[in-house]
């Protein structure tokens, strides 16, 4: 199958301002050392690593308000915001390299600002162990990076809520959650009560993970934005182990490469977040290396060429 990518831009977010534990800012450096850009750029795709956005130390202080750090995570989502918004109007796909997963909320609701003014209809894919779907009334930690979905579709702080224009951002009949095996007990009956598309681990071990897919991409025609939230802790631990929320029983590698497999032959594919390696608990980067491998299968490497 011959596929055709726009041109890609590569920005770094070295923060985890929204994370539990430190690490995850060394992240960019780990995709850049693991040759993220080589290996998107040997797939013939024209692609460019705009540097770092840059943003508030992390102030390792106590939740304030159910919140920990707000202000400082309200400053790198308005700096992603930015670096998404430009590439996307200058035609270009996005690839934010975390970073914890709080940043997506910045990089979705550029997205979703970009398909409203383009009248695209919007699929985000949420590819993970945990719904963060959590808001400050139900959280256990006060940690933002379990709480960007909840924000996107309107529940959590305006700052954060109103990022890309009067919320919500988005509407829960617009985001597949994949490979969730996570979810704190308030949280399970807010998503519940949302009705929010989850395949987690259990209905992927009864169906298979091409039913799961098929599922979730369907319904998406020529005129759809497809976004892909990737955090790094949807795979399995022994594959993956840098990253700082490990929940054992995830996506196995060749689950993991079917999945990046059928969103390349979907040609929806047009934005990407790429989260939560944390070199301070890996092996040799290899998290960071699975990662760009994935990410290679999304830009279309397959083992044969297919009809």
């Amino acid at each position: 199958m011959t596929r055709s990518y726009p041109p890609v831009s590569v920005f770094g977010v070295p923060t985890d301002i929204g994370a539990s534990l430190r690490g995850a800012s060394m992240g960019p450096e780990a995709l850049r050392v693991a040759g993220l850009v080589k290996a998107i750029a040997g797939r013939g795709v024209d692609v460019r690593d705009v540097g770092d956005v840059s943003g508030p130390a992390n102030p390792q202080t106590p939740p304030s308000d159910g919140y920990r750090h707000l202000p400082e995570v309200e400053a790198w989502n308005r700096a992603v915001f930015e670096a998404s918004a430009r590439e996307l109007q200058a035609g270009r796909l996005p690839i934010l390299m975390g970073g914890d997963h709080c940043l997506a909320i910045g990089s979705i609701s550029a997205v979703a600002a970009h398909c409203r003014a383009t009248g695209k209809a919007l699929r985000v894919l949420w590819l993970d162990a945990h719904a963060d779907f959590n808001t400050r009334e139900i959280t256990p930690s006060g940690n933002i990076h379990g709480m960007p979905v909840a924000c996107l579709c309107g529940l959590g702080p305006e700052s954060l809520t109103t990022l890309g224009g009067p919320a919500p951002q988005l509407s829960p009949d617009q985001i597949r959650q994949i490979g969730i095996r996570s979810v704190d007990p308030e949280e399970k009956r807010l998503v519940q009560s949302q009705g929010l598309d989850i395949y987690d681990m259990r209905y992927i071990d009864e169906v298979g993970i091409r039913r799961s897919m098929e599922d979730a991409l369907d319904g998406m025609d020529e005129n759809t934005h497809l976004h892909v939230s990737f955090d790094v802790d949807m795979l399995d631990p022994p594959i993956a182990p840098g990253t700082g929320t490990r929940v054992p029983g995830g996506v196995n590698y060749r689950e993991a490469q079917l999945i990046m497999e059928m969103i390349a032959d979907c040609g929806r594919l047009a934005s990407l977040d790429l989260v939560e390696i944390n070199p301070a608990l890996d092996r040799r980067n290899m998290t960071a290396k699975l990662a760009v491998d994935l990410v290679e299968s999304l830009f279309g490497k397959s083992t044969l060429v297919r009809d």
